[in-house]
Formats: C-alpha cells, structure tokens, sequence
C-alpha cells in the first residue's frame, strides 16, 4: 500500500508540473507574440514593459521570469524570427537541382513570409540603422541571412549553370526584395504572391539564364 501511495504522490507530482510547464511556456509565448505586435506597430522604443504586460494580462514579475528585460524579448524574435526564415530557404534550396530554382524558391520563400512572418520583418528591417545594440543585432542576422544566398550563388557560378555576376550584390538584391515588398503590401489591398513572384522572376532571373 506504502509504495503504491507513493507512486500515486509522484505520479500527481508530475502531471502538476507537466501542467505548469505548459502554462509556462503558453505564457511566454504570449509575451512574445505581443511583444512582437507591439514592436511592429509602435516601434521599439514608443513600446513599454507596461504596456506589454497590460496587453498580455500578467504580473511584471510574470514577464520578468521569462525575459529580463524590454531588450531580451526584441533579441529572441529577431534571432528566432530570422533563424526560421534561414531555416527555410536552407531546407527548400537542398531539393532544389540547379541554382536559378534555389534563387526563385528562396524569392517565393521570401514573399511568403511577408504574409506569414510581416511583424518579425517589419520589426528587423526597422531597425537595421543605428549603433544601438539591437540595431547591429538585425544588421548581423540581415547579414549571416544574405550570406547564405551570396555562397549558394558562388556555387552556382563555380559550376557554371548561371551567367557571370557579382554574388554580393545579387544576394544583396535578391534580400532587397523583401523590403520592396514589404512596402508593395502596405500600398496595395490584396497582395497576389503569384504576380509578384512572376514580375520579380522576369526582372530579376531572366539575366542570369
């Protein structure tokens, strides 16, 4: 009876702290994906701990447990925002034959996540100047992104299955498109991922051919 009490005690024991890691981890998302919200819309530093913590419906100390601070929260979504979309167009290119199709998935992956992931972008390419922290975060993370693209261009070149160019600036273009397209989103009432990837794949690939 003793072991089958105590076996019962643990057993409780767990599913109590399995329950509370759950709410935990829903918790922070919240926080995150408020933040994320926030930081989009209003900016950086027009948004406050308080109002986060407001719109979310936590304690500061609850908010605090999770993250340190205002700047903690902005480094997570923009390291894990744009991990997630290096991720993808690393996964997408290896099923990919030839360099001009891993250029087009990486555009067609890009236009995607402008309708998926708009607020981490917004919030990355707000901050790309400056010499605060945070600022050379997002340069850094625009950077390592972009170099991703510019190695698999040079790869290209070396087998010689797309015409000669410079690979920076191609990578450099082919990010830039993201930008543009940030901005063709706000200007436009529905946004066709379809037509623009077709324009940007005459005007952009078509060359390289």
């Amino acid at each position: 009876m003793e072991v089958v009490f105590y076996a019962e005690f643990y057993w409780r024991q767990w599913v109590l702290f399995y329950k509370g890691d759950a709410i935990m981890k829903k918790t922070k998302r919240k926080i995150f994906e408020t933040s994320m919200k926030l930081f989009s819309e209003k900016g950086y530093d027009a948004t406050s701990i308080e109002e986060i913590t407001a719109t979310v419906g936590v304690a500061k100390g609850t908010l605090y447990y999770h993250f340190s601070s205002k700047e903690e929260i902005f480094n997570f979504l923009v390291e894990e925002g744009m991990k997630l979309l290096k991720n993808s167009i690393e996964i997408k290119t290896s099923k990919c034959e030839t360099t001009i199709d891993k250029l087009k998935a990486i555009v067609l992956i890009q236009l995607k996540g402008i309708k998926k992931y708009e607020n981490v972008l917004t919030i990355v390419m707000s901050q790309v100047w400056g010499n605060e922290p945070r600022n050379v975060l997002c340069k850094e993370k625009v950077i390592e992104y972009i170099t991703v693209i510019e190695k698999m261009i040079e790869a290209g070149l070396e087998k010689g299955d797309i015409k000669y160019c410079d690979a920076e600036v191609l990578a450099c273009q082919i990010f830039s498109l993201t930008c543009s397209s940030l901005i063709y989103r706000r200007k436009v009432e529905e946004f066709d991922i379809e037509k623009l990837y077709q324009e940007y794949e005459r005007s952009l690939f078509d060359k390289l051919i």
